[in-house]
C-alpha cells in the first residue's frame, strides 16, 4: 500500500488512519510547493493533480474521506466504522458535515489569503467564509458537549477527519470560542498513533 502525501495537507487524515490500523505502507512525498503534483507521472495516478492518493495493489483511490472509508471497511476488525446502520449513518453525516460545512469555508479563506494570486484575492470573501465557518462549527461544538467522540462511545473515522479539520481551523484562529472542540482536538492528537499536527508537519518540510 502506498500513500502519496504532502505533510501539512489532508494527507494527514489518511496517514492517521493507517497508523491507527497499524497497516504497513510506503509514504511517497509529492512536493506541492515544487509543483510535483503537475508532473506527468503523478497525473497518471491522479489526473486531478490532488493529494492525497492511496494505492492498494492495482487499486487507486482519491479524496481523503473516501480513503478513510475504504480503510475502515477493509479492516472492519478495528471497529472504526460502526456495524449498526443507524450509527454508521451518523458517521456519514459528520463526515459530510465536516467536508461541506466546515472544510469549504476554510478552503475559501486559504484561497483568498494564500493560494490565489494577490490580484484575484477578495477580502470580503474571507470575511464571509469566516462567518459561515463560525455558524457551522457552533453546531459541532454543541454536539460534543458531554461526548468524548463525535459518534458513539468509541473512536471512529469521523473523529480523524474532524480533528484534522479543527486543527486547520485553529491555525487560522477560528476555534477561540469553542472550548469543547479545542479540548476534543487536543485529546485526539494525544492518541499514541496520532500524526503530526499541521504546524509541525509544515515545519518538517521547511527544515
Amino acid at each position: 500500500m502506498k500513500l502519496y502525501e504532502f505533510a501539512p495537507t489532508r494527507s494527514i487524515r489518511v496517514r492517521w488512519m493507517l497508523q491507527e490500523l497499524g497497516v504497513t505502507f510506503e509514504a511517497v512525498t509529492v512536493n506541492l510547493a515544487a509543483g510535483e503534483h503537475h508532473r506527468p507521472e503523478f497525473l497518471k495516478i491522479n489526473p486531478a493533480g490532488k493529494l492525497p492518493v492511496l494505492v492498494d495493489g492495482d487499486f487507486v483511490i482519491t479524496e481523503s474521506v473516501a480513503m478513510v472509508l475504504y480503510l475502515a471497511e477493509k479492516y472492519p476488525h478495528a471497529g472504526l466504522i460502526p456495524p449498526d446502520f443507524k450509527q454508521r449513518s451518523q458517521v456519514y453525516r459528520w463526515l459530510l458535515f465536516t467536508a461541506t460545512e466546515l472544510e469549504q469555508p476554510l478552503w475559501r479563506i486559504a484561497r483568498h489569503t494564500m493560494i490565489y494570486p494577490e490580484h484575484l484575492r477578495l477580502t470580503a470573501e474571507v470575511s464571509l467564509a469566516r462567518q459561515d465557518f463560525t455558524a457551522m462549527v457552533a453546531v459541532l461544538e454543541h454536539q460534543m458537549q458531554g461526548h468524548q467522540f463525535v459518534v458513539g462511545d468509541t473512536v471512529t473515522i469521523a473523529d480523524f477527519v474532524c480533528a484534522y479539520t479543527l486543527d486547520w481551523a485553529n491555525e487560522v484562529g477560528l476555534l477561540d470560542d469553542c472550548p469543547q472542540l479545542l479540548q476534543y482536538m487536543e485529546q485526539m492528537y494525544a492518541r499514541p498513533n496520532a500524526p503530526l499536527r499541521i504546524a509541525a508537519a509544515l515545519a518538517s518540510i521547511n527544515t
